[in-house]
């Protein structure tokens, strides 16, 4: 039987990549026809766009109801047979008829015995969805297959966490995204980003062509001023696994199926390379105001542009001295007093040969001598961020001209530093800059913690961390200030994976987001959100932030990405999790 286990955990997976129009019966053979087209390829599990019925694009209410699907109707009862016909599990994205006039965006998953399994509701609505489709107002479900478990849901409900995340913490290994996205950010940041960050699979399938009707695409790009070609489905439907590698990807603008053999045995295990697991470690009892009502937050203020610098040291993680050196301490002092950048940002433990800790009586007491140090090199207008050791803590700190102006604690048990003692809360701290909240460890990596500093009224989230894993570079700390709206200041070590060097970013704004609204510094380029990233490439890394442009959460209409989070259904997020999804150990926390 264990045998039997591991062999079905393996599949091949294809993801299909077309168009669609107003047409409910032209689109029912397209999709026949793609079905027929991937199953060339002997596919176990085929995933496809969202809204494959018709277009999302409506006159009125009654309109979408028309274009909309029975459960049991003929579009997908056909969906249903040709799942059975060529043996293989589907997923499906339409618009389905509830009860009159509510419609869902809903996600099926039909059995290759041609049985619907599940279906699951759109949790976020994007834009003029909301005036004509209904959230779901449950979690999305697990759905347990012979391959391994499956967690389905479309396009806007990966562009942030708490979906994803859900599905993962139930014991998701793959998720099944069905996508109907312009947004070229999608395919870049937003669906890759969700895989590594709950080490699972990920199959992703986008649309091409036009969006919405043909023959008024001239009229809609002149009146929304988004140019024609940026009102097509952006495609690259992608296969990516749980480090965050693209495994297959589809082109941007033609019809595709892309495939690739995974196992999702490969899914079960959270852990990162120094063996601390993201799921066994995550802290519940911080991450409640998750979970509350999502009145408007407040985020007013913030700088209209801050000048921040990162600084790596010296670098001694090849030589033959002591573990600690106050070589690195003096290095600082005249870089700092060589930069005019109102914030500084440090690695983590910047004074500790591999960040590392040896001893904790040496570290303390070299900690001591660094904000000393630092302090006097400061002027009034300047702080600099790092993370030290205070009393047997991991500690981030912000400091000033008069010492520590600002700490937090670690809060999440890593394995590197298993020495350190853990914070009871996130803090955050009111600076000219703007709403500060410092990170550091392995925090950044769960983006619940996150996602509490954006409902705090953050600005700029600061993490001196160390970098463990490319994706943290790639997609996670980029993710994290995207899908909250925060400039992101993060310095690391430089670290090679693979032959390719990543470190900290800096992560900013672009003061021009809202859909459909005038855009005063940019056209319309296809990205929505995606910040502006600067990489951490050297010893001395400059960059501006717009700290103002965190007030404005409004992606589209009726589209604010706190305020209309999906709050309701995260009720896995902000509790303890089951041990039969993770490989629990005992509370680091106490």
């Amino acid at each position: 039987m264990g045998w039997l286990v591991k062999t079905m955990n393996k599949l091949r997976v294809a993801v299909l990549q077309f168009a669609s129009t107003l047409n409910v019966e032209e689109n029912l053979d397209t999709c026949l026809r793609m079905l027929a087209k991937g199953a060339e390829v002997k596919p176990n599990l085929m995933v496809m766009p969202e809204f494959c019925n018709a277009l999302s694009w409506y006159e009125n209410q009654e309109h979408a109801w028309q274009l909309a699907l029975d459960l049991d109707g003929e579009f997908l009862n056909a969906i249903a047979k040709s799942a059975k016909k060529f043996n293989s599990y589907v997923v499906i994205n339409v618009s389905l008829r509830r009860t009159y006039p509510d419609i869902t965006v809903t996600s099926c998953l039909f059995s290759p015995e041609g049985e619907l399994l599940v279906t699951a509701d759109k949790q976020t609505l994007m834009g003029h969805e909301n005036d004509f489709f209904v959230r779901a107002s449950t979690e999305s479900p697990v759905i347990a297959t012979k391959y391994g478990k499956l967690g389905i849901f479309p396009c806007r409900d990966g562009v942030t966490f708490e979906t994803p995340r859900s599905l993962a913490l139930r014991g998701a290994q793959l998720f099944c995204d069905s996508l109907n996205s312009f947004a070229i950010d999608e395919a870049s940041l937003h669906v890759p980003a969700r895989a590594p960050e709950n080490k699972v699979f990920l199959a992703a399938a986008n649309k091409v062509g036009p969006l919405i009707p043909e023959e008024i695409l001239s009229d809609v790009a002149q009146a929304t001023n988004i140019p024609e070609k940026f009102l097509m489905g952006a495609g690259e439907s992608q296969i990516v696994d749980p480090n965050g590698k693209v495994l297959a990807k589809a082109p941007a603008n033609t019809e595709a199926v892309v495939y690739a053999d995974i196992d999702l045995s490969l899914a079960n295990s959270k852990r990162r390379p120094d063996g601390t697991d993201l799921f066994a470690n995550r802290r519940p009892e911080l991450y409640q105001q998750i979970a509350a009502d999502a009145a408007q937050v407040d985020c007013s203020g913030g700088a209209n542009t801050v000048d921040v610098s990162l600084f790596q040291g010296v670098d001694t993680a090849d030589s033959d001295e002591l573990i600690y050196g106050e070589n690195q301490i003096e290095q600082v002092v005249k870089y700092v007093k060589s930069q005019a950048a109102k914030l500084i940002v440090l690695p983590e433990l910047f004074f500790a040969k591999n960040a590392q800790v040896g001893n904790i009586k040496t570290a303390e007491s070299l900690s001591q001598q660094a904000i000393t140090s630092i302090a006097d090199a400061l002027n009034k207008e300047q702080v600099i961020a790092t993370s030290i050791v205070i009393e047997e803590t991991l500690v981030a700190v912000l400091i000033s001209q008069e010492g520590i102006l600002f700490s937090q604690p670690l809060l999440h048990f890593c394995q590197r530093h298993g020495w350190s003692n853990h914070g009871a809360e996130l803090r955050t701290f009111d600076s000219p800059l703007g709403r500060i909240a410092l990170l550091t460890g392995d925090d950044a990596s769960y983006p619940e913690i996150v996602k509490v500093a954006a409902l705090k009224g953050v600005h700029i989230l600061v993490c001196p961390i160390d970098i463990q894993e490319p994706w943290e570079a790639q997609y996670g700390l980029l993710s994290r200030a995207a899908e909250n709206r925060i400039c992101v200041v993060s310095s690391s070590r430089t670290k090679h994976f693979d032959d390719v060097e990543y470190a900290g970013v800096i992560a900013t704004l672009e003061r021009d987001f809202t859909i459909l609204t005038p855009w005063q510094e940019r056209k319309f380029d296809g990205y929505i959100n995606n910040p502006l990233v600067t990489q951490q490439v050297s010893h001395s890394t400059l960059a501006t932030i717009h700290p103002h442009a965190a007030t404005n959460k409004l992606m589209s209409a009726n589209t604010d990405l706190l305020a209309h989070r999906p709050w309701q259904p995260t009720a896995t997020l902000v509790k303890a999790l089951e041990a039969e999804n993770t490989e629990i150990g005992l509370s680091h926390y106490g």
